[in-house]
């Protein structure tokens, strides 16, 4: 038996890539629905740490509110 198998992979694919495409996106936009925060937290080999935030402000997609942080992980 071949695993995966591409008969299966294929099942549903015409149904579910229009849905993953909608709201699987970096920034989803649907009325009544969509994000309000993005999330990006990077680590470098020396352990320094920039985690940074952005938030949608009083559900208004032209205002917005980013905050970083910085530090280093303990060893």
């Amino acid at each position: 038996s071949q695993l995966p198998d591409p008969a299966i992979e294929d099942q549903g694919k015409d149904y579910i890539r229009p849905i993953l495409d909608k709201y699987a996106a970096v920034c989803v936009r649907c009325p009544g629905y969509g994000t309000r925060t993005n999330t990006v937290i990077l680590i470098d080999s020396e352990g320094r740490v920039t985690f940074t935030e952005r938030n949608m402000i009083n559900a208004d997609v032209n205002e917005w509110k980013t905050n970083t942080y910085e530090f280093k992980l303990h060893t």
